[in-house]
């Protein structure tokens, strides 16, 4: 045993990691986690076996013996954390599975902590992203308990982590398919898990799952969550690689204070929904006919439309999309007469630019002057309305782009748009978070002291907060200059509604540059000046009194020309007595400069060595160093060094802050002009867009009526067309009647022929008999009759074909009832006349009767051919 033992550790590291006995491997796990404690760096050899294979991982995390697991993955949180970013990124792929599975559900206590440490060494080595990933897919494995692991994984990693290294998101759309799990403890660590989330997002969270969960587990989140509410915010407990050599970079403890105070702006004071919500499409889901309903002429059709917008676009976050017709729309809407669609279109305004944010922001100068415009309206509900969608729009943008649209509307002629636009301009300074800068404190300044002298108390009392307010802001010093001239009761008021004012801008010291500019110069003064004053200091002094008459200024003016004539300026004139004669001898030779210079220095030197002395000598320590002026030319060197601290360095750096100034100064009005022409540029281009919008809105309406008016035009002619042809076929008709009538009546002339001529022989036989003459009146009166009914029916088939087209069917059947009983009644006479004749015609002789019997037969015919007749008229006219 012994000879083994020995050789199994002489074998290399990845050969015993894949060894057949366990003990052997669970020995090469700790000697391996032994050796990369001992490492110095990343860059040691012994990393390298395993950076190539990362399968040796894979192996060790996923040992089947326990025992050798524990130390296999002890083995791996030490090669993640003595091997750096590159084993992580090497060995992440292989192992967050085999660590869930087999380390996170193990049933040791230390396995599964080592496999958590695991875990939060891969996060914290690169980026979480890829671990999440890993992790997501075992929320659908079949085991409950590697679902319960896996979840409190999750709130471990949040815990020490914070929302702001670890994406929510993800794990948060797969909360409400865990919270309908049939296992108790899947369902305990899911909460565990939601609670744990509601320490870094409070209500923000609920917006992506707390719809889809039942209302008990609602209930139960809620109460869980109340516990939660009265804990301080969480902090990131654990800091990545990256953020721990941010601190340990910085040497001084004042750096160090700042590096821990940049961690600590990471963590988030309060999640926003806009954040975790998913876009959502609006344009999608507003009605096709918007504009169209938009246009409309009944208010009623208007409001519908606003109503349907402002059920789509509220929701937390929007798809950035073109909605320049929409915002026109809305824009327009603000000047609409009825209140309540002025109401709707606000409260879609504002959904719209919270859900888009900044992408709202080139839609401000389109929205924001018709809003402010309408705060006119007194009522109340219209107002509130106005004021949020003011807000919403405001957050979406800054207070250096809405200044220009507030400071014009504060000069309006209505009270009320006045006051509301000042509530406005304080909401802004309140809840904005970055300082204005000094033109627009002046700007926003003057235009509220104008309003102190307004004649109505709520502008007065409006214009003294907003001073308030910017005081709170930007502090008392700065707005000094702007309250010079108030009385001191408005001076109090300014100051209370200072003191009660919450703001969120930065504090000003931090954007002001003056003071951290000073230090450096100081520093320079204290650090580098003795070295370069060292070796400077005799080359300036010899040059000052050449500088007046002479061109070698240049040499000794390498730092700054200005700085060096300044301070030549500033010397001669304390100096006036002791350098006129000097200035004499240097035009003709250059020897009596460095007599002269030795006086100059002098004084200095002499005045600090007589600070002893000054009781008995008094005044007359400022002329010694005339009179003697032989014994400070031996102290030259000495009395060098104080001069031209206080000459060369101190002017010069005077007249470079006076050019910056005037430059600054410069930049300053130039600044102004060009906010001044941009404002007046702007204002332009509104009222050239508000004139496009209208012209396109009377071209459209013009388009729609001309289309309306085309359409009218065509169904007109379209009837034209119809009635026409309908009166052709008419036409033709009525010439058809007629040819059916003449051919008739040509039919029937050949039979009247022949019953005359039977009427004729009777009367010739009967010799003038009064019984024989009956017949043929009877025969006349009968053809007299069938002519008339001939006529009348002709007649009324004309008026009935002309009715036919101006009554009903059911009047037409009426009416052809009414002609048929007519017939019947024209037609029962001929019959009786026919019935008396033959019944009068036994009274006379034997020859009547046979005479009779030939009347029947006409009479018979007769009636026949108008049976006929009538027939055809009728089924013609049905």
């Amino acid at each position: 045993m012994a000879d083994q033992e020995e050789d199994f550790s002489s074998l290399p590291l990845p050969d015993r990691f894949s060894h057949k006995n366990w003990k052997v491997r669970k020995q090469g796990y700790e000697d391996a986690a032994k050796t990369f404690e001992a490492t110095p760096d990343e860059s040691d050899p012994v990393f390298r076996p395993f950076l190539l294979d990362s399968g040796l991982w894979k192996g060790a995390v996923a040992d089947s013996n326990v025992a050798a697991q524990q130390d296999g993955i002890n083995a791996l949180c030490a090669f993640l954390k003595y091997g750096g970013q590159q084993a992580c990124t090497r060995s992440r792929n292989v192992t967050i599975t085999p660590i869930v599975e087999k380390g996170l559900s193990s049933t040791r206590a230390a396995t599964k902590q080592s496999a958590l440490e695991a875990l939060l060494l891969y996060i914290e080595l690169d980026k979480s992203d890829p671990i999440i990933d890993d992790l997501l897919p075992s929320l659908n494995n079949k085991q409950p308990k590697l679902i319960a692991a896996t979840l409190s994984a999750f709130t471990a990693i949040f815990h020490a982590y914070g929302i702001k290294i670890v994406d929510p998101k993800p794990v948060l759309k797969a909360l409400p398919k865990v919270f309908g799990h049939a296992d108790k403890n899947v369902r305990a660590e899911a909460q565990n898990l939601a609670v744990e989330l509601y320490r870094w997002l409070r209500e923000a969270m609920k917006t992506l799952f707390w719809t889809e969960l039942k209302p008990v587990q609602q209930q139960d989140l809620d109460k869980l969550f109340e516990a939660v509410k009265q804990e301080p915010p969480p902090k990131q407990e654990r800091l990545l690689r990256s953020q721990q050599a941010a601190v340990e970079a910085a040497p001084a403890a004042g750096q160090e204070d700042e590096a821990e105070a940049e961690v600590e702006e990471d963590q988030p004071g309060e999640i926003d929904a806009f954040d975790l919500a998913e876009p959502v499409d609006v344009l999608s889901k507003v009605p096709a006919n918007f504009g169209e309903s938009m246009a409309s002429a009944k208010w009623k059709d208007r409001k519908d439309a606003l109503d349907a917008l402002f059920a789509a676009a509220n929701t937390d976050r929007i798809k950035d999309g073109p909605y320049d017709d929409m915002m026109a729309a809305l824009a327009k809407s603000m000047k609409d007469a009825n209140i309540a669609v002025v109401t709707v279109a606000a409260n879609c305004i504002e959904c719209l630019a919270k859900g888009l944010r900044h992408g709202f922001a080139k839609y401000r100068s389109r929205i924001m002057p018709a809003i402010m415009e309408r705060l006119k309206e007194k009522k109340q509900s219209v107002a509130d309305a106005l004021g949020a969608a003011l807000d919403a729009v405001f957050a979406s943008t800054g207070l250096s782009e809405c200044l220009e649209d507030i400071l014009e509307f504060l000069k309006h002629k209505n009270p009320q748009v006045k006051s509301e636009t000042l509530r406005f301009l304080i909401r802004c300074l309140k809840t904005t978070r970055e300082a204005p800068s000094k033109p627009e404190v002046k700007l926003i300044a003057e235009a509220a002291t104008k309003l102190l002298t307004e004649s109505v108390e709520a502008t007065r009392t409006a214009g003294t907060e907003a001073l308030g307010t910017l005081m709170k802001i930007m502090g008392e010093r700065p707005m000094g200059p702007y309250l010079e001239g108030l009385d001191d009761s408005r001076k109090t008021k300014i100051k209370e509604f200072c003191d009660a004012a919450e703001v969120k801008a930065k504090d000003k010291p931090k954007p002001v540059a003056p003071p951290p500019k000073a230090a450096p110069v100081g520093q320079k003064k204290i650090g580098s000046k003795k070295p370069a004053l060292g070796t400077k200091k005799p080359a300036p002094r010899p040059a000052t009194p050449q500088e007046d008459p002479a061109p070698p200024p240049p040499k000794t003016a390498s730092k700054g020309v200005p700085s060096k004539l300044s301070a030549a300026k500033a010397l001669v004139p304390p100096q006036k007595s002791g350098l006129q004669g000097p200035k004499k001898l240097a035009g003709p030779g250059g020897a009596a400069p460095p007599s002269v210079q030795s006086p100059r220095r002098n004084i200095t030197p002499q005045d600090e060595e007589a600070a002893p002395i000054p009781s008995k000598l008094g005044r007359g320590l400022a002329g010694r160093p005339l009179a003697r002026p032989g014994l400070p030319s031996t102290t030259n060197s000495e009395s060098a060094p104080p001069a031209p601290q206080a000459s060369s360095i101190t002017p010069g750096e005077r007249l470079e802050l006076d050019d910056l100034r005037s430059e600054k100064e410069y930049l300053l009005r130039t600044n102004e002009e060009l906010r001044a022409s941009s404002s007046k540029y702007q204002s332009q281009i509104h009222e050239l867009q508000n004139q496009n919008a209208q012209l396109i809105e009377d071209h459209t309406r013009d388009v729609l009526s001309i289309k309306a008016k085309e359409t009218q035009l065509v169904r007109a002619r379209s009837d034209a067309e119809s009635a026409e042809a309908q009166c052709q076929r008419l036409g033709r008709e009525l010439d058809r009647l007629k040819q059916e009538f003449k051919r008739m009546e040509a039919e029937r002339s050949p039979s009247s022929a022949t019953s005359d001529h039977i009427y004729r022989d009777k009367n010739h036989n009967n010799n003038g008999n009064s019984a024989t003459e009956r017949p043929p009146s009877a025969t006349q009166q009968m053809r007299a009759n069938s002519s008339t009914s001939l006529a009348d029916s002709r007649e009324t088939g004309y008026q009935r074909m002309a009715r036919s087209y101006a009554i009903s069917p059911s009047e037409e059947k009426e009416n052809d009832a009414a002609e048929g009983e007519k017939t019947v009644r024209n037609r029962s006479p001929v019959k009786g006349a026919t019935t008396t004749t033959t019944t009068a015609a036994p009274t006379g002789r034997r020859e009547v009767s046979g005479e009779g019997e030939s009347w029947k037969r006409a009479a018979e015919v007769t009636s026949q051919l108008k049976a006929r007749i009538e027939l055809m008229k009728v089924g013609f006219f049905l």
